[in-house]
């Protein structure tokens, strides 16, 4: 069965993580059936906006944990580094597509997953979401450019908190730091975001104007996201091969 579900209904596409047994974690299949998606996406003038969830009350759990396992045992080798590679490419792609995003996020974000989360350009998250970044806190560097991402949103604060400490925030609290536009209930969150994604969807061409001019006008000073992917990337891959290589202190 696909792990990534996709429809399209009067103009809104959906992108839906469906993994249960791994809590929606990104693996390659994963990742590649959301780069193929976007690919589509792109190429369909009919699509206005997207909306991207994840089934079963988590968002998404990060990248599978045995990919960063197998990925540890040699960094270097080709298979393990296009593996994680694409992981990183399905979340910059959703960051990427021509037309507006709305994440609708219930449940755990964590990793990778929050990556995913804030590619998007709008977050509505249920009051008791969980985003957790928790690199550290399993030994491995931060990924994907996950400090960009963070510091550009949110500035160096919340950032360095929540990256590099590790603080958990949850759906209000996420809120409150403008993280996210909106916190509810869980079961209006979809709703919500769906609502959203149909206002701005009705005219796709103006869509995909107007939040191209968006992306370019709302752009901070610094490093941009690439940038800061590039550069997380080698210490990622060397905290992954001390923690599955078998040389942790």
């Amino acid at each position: 069965m696909p792990t990534v579900d996709y429809e399209i209904n009067e103009h809104v596409a959906t992108i839906t993580l469906d993994d249960p047994a791994r809590r929606n974690a990104l693996d390659v299949e994963s990742a590649l059936r959301i780069i193929e998606i976007c690919d589509e996406i792109a190429k369909n003038s009919t699509i206005g906006a997207v909306v991207v969830r994840g089934a079963n009350g988590t968002f998404c759990s990060g990248a599978a944990r045995e990919l960063l396992a197998n990925a540890g045992q040699d960094p270097a080798e080709d298979e393990n580094f296009e593996s994680m590679g694409l992981v990183y490419e399905s979340f910059v792609r959703i960051g990427e597509l021509p037309v507006p995003t709305v994440a609708a996020a219930c449940g755990a974000s964590v990793g990778a997953g929050v990556n995913l989360l804030l590619a998007t350009d709008l977050r509505i998250v249920a009051l008791d979401a969980r985003i957790i970044t928790g690199f550290l806190k399993l030994g491995i560097h931060p990924g994907g450019g996950h400090f960009t991402l963070l510091s550009q949103l949110v500035g160096r604060e919340v950032a360095t908190a929540v990256g590099l400490f590790g603080e958990e925030i949850s759906g209000a609290k996420a809120e409150e730091l403008r993280i996210a536009w909106q916190a509810l209930p869980a079961d209006e969150v979809e709703p919500r975001a769906d609502e959203l994604a149909r206002t701005v969807a009705r005219d796709p061409a103006l869509a995909r104007k107007a939040v191209a001019s968006l992306r370019v006008q709302n752009a901070r000073p610094g490093i941009p996201w690439a940038a800061g992917l590039a550069l997380e990337r080698p210490a990622q891959m060397w905290s992954l091969r001390r923690k599955h290589g078998g040389t942790t202190p």
